[in-house]
């Protein structure tokens, strides 16, 4: 008798039955998104080594999300110009403008 379950197949399995399979599915989209758009920006970029670390390693869309929108220069950059863009008004003191 087989007693091995595996993840793939089987009634016990975690993708087992047509709701883990579209689990499977879903996941498995998610990821092809977020990989093919951190893709894309990383070599209109010419990040290299962003890359090829973002081609090799699987996180689920994790990984490809922070380098979207935290680690790659266009993220950066629209950071430091909306830093540079907000700026703060005078100080007009305890009293208030018409003291």
């Amino acid at each position: 008798m087989n007693t091995y379950l595996g993840v793939f197949g089987g009634s016990g399995s975690v993708f087992g039955g047509p709701l883990g399979q579209l689990m499977l599915v879903c996941i498995v989209a998610w990821s092809l998104v977020w990989k093919g758009l951190a893709l894309w920006r990383a070599a209109r970029e010419e990040s290299k080594w962003w890359f090829v670390v973002l081609l090799v390693v699987n996180t689920l869309g994790i990984l490809e999300i922070l380098y979207f929108f935290v680690f790659s220069r266009t993220a950066r950059e629209g950071r430091a110009a909306q830093k540079a863009a907000h700026v703060t008004p005078p100080s007009e003191g305890a009293a208030g403008p018409h003291a």
